[in-house]
């Protein structure tokens, strides 16, 4: 579907989700066995599609959080983290989530107090391997990526054929190449595939396409639960958008009167678990 703007996006696909979802209940959620636990049913649709031009906002960022409604201002800590150009785990901000009760985000740190994935180390991978203990912000990490570096432990990652690419080699990639079709951000990584018994990234990916002087963004999820992320998840995306174009702008005059273009996402499972059906 195309929306005029945001709020209809959202209004309309939480009633989709409300009139349409099926009931489903999987054996695992972020690699813990919820078959017997009735709370973790699920109300479901699949294969989401829906696009909203995003010329009537521009880079208002107030306007976007009127429409959206995200959970402010954690969604704009977040979304520096995530940018800050280091691969920090577990990070500051999981913390603070608004949503974070209950079987909190804590629940899932390993041993070393980190996640076994995160945004920032999927959006800046070339060194998350690096530096063992946990990271709470781009200043520790620097420090302690530092001390490896001088240890000649700081090498990139490699994948089978190449270093691994990060945002800033997406960045370089439409500079270099305005109209390119490949500017694209993965979040989810070979070694996600095959993994039911541990958690694995909601986003696959991100894929930014400049046509006619408008910077598009199709991003694809796996799977997002409508209250607790949905919202966060536009508005996440679309800063992402302002922002590439921001950067690219400051580097290259070429991209002085580019705009942001269509706002599209695709849901391969939209749904909300039993505890939270009342409030959609």
């Amino acid at each position: 579907m195309i929306y005029t703007n945001f709020e209809n996006a959202i209004e309309e696909t939480r009633a989709l989700l409300k009139n349409r979802g099926e009931v489903v209940h999987s054996r695992r959620w972020q690699g813990v066995e919820i078959a017997s636990n009735p709370n973790m049913a699920c109300l479901e649709v699949t294969h989401i599609h829906l696009e909203v031009p995003m010329d009537g906002y521009e880079e208002d960022l107030e306007a976007y959080a009127w429409h959206i409604k995200p959970d402010l201002p954690w969604v704009d800590d977040h979304f520096e983290e995530r940018v800050g150009g280091y691969p920090i785990n577990p990070g500051t901000e999981f913390k603070n989530w608004p949503w974070n009760k209950g079987r909190g985000a804590e629940s899932f740190l390993d041993r070393r107090g980190k996640f076994n994935h995160n945004y920032m180390e999927r959006f800046w991978p070339k060194h998350a391997h690096v530096v063992a203990e946990p990271t709470a912000n781009t200043s520790e990490y620097r420090s302690r990526f530092r001390d490896y570096f001088q240890t000649g432990k700081a090498t990139p990652m490699r994948g089978i054929m190449y270093e691994y690419g990060d945002l800033k080699d997406v960045v370089d990639l439409m500079l270099d190449d305005p109209l390119t079709r490949q500017a694209y951000l993965p979040v989810w990584f070979p070694e996600d595939t095959g993994g039911g018994d541990k958690r694995a990234p909601c986003t696959i990916g991100y894929h930014f396409l400049m046509r006619n002087d408008r910077l598009s963004i199709n991003y694809h999820i796996r799977s997002c639960d409508i209250v607790k992320h949905f919202r966060n998840d536009i508005y996440l995306t679309a800063r992402l958008v302002i922002w590439m174009l921001r950067q690219l702008r400051s580097r290259d005059p070429r991209w002085k009167d580019v705009r942001v273009g269509d706002f599209v996402m695709q849901i391969g499972s939209l749904h909300s678990f039993k505890p939270d059906w009342e409030l959609i």
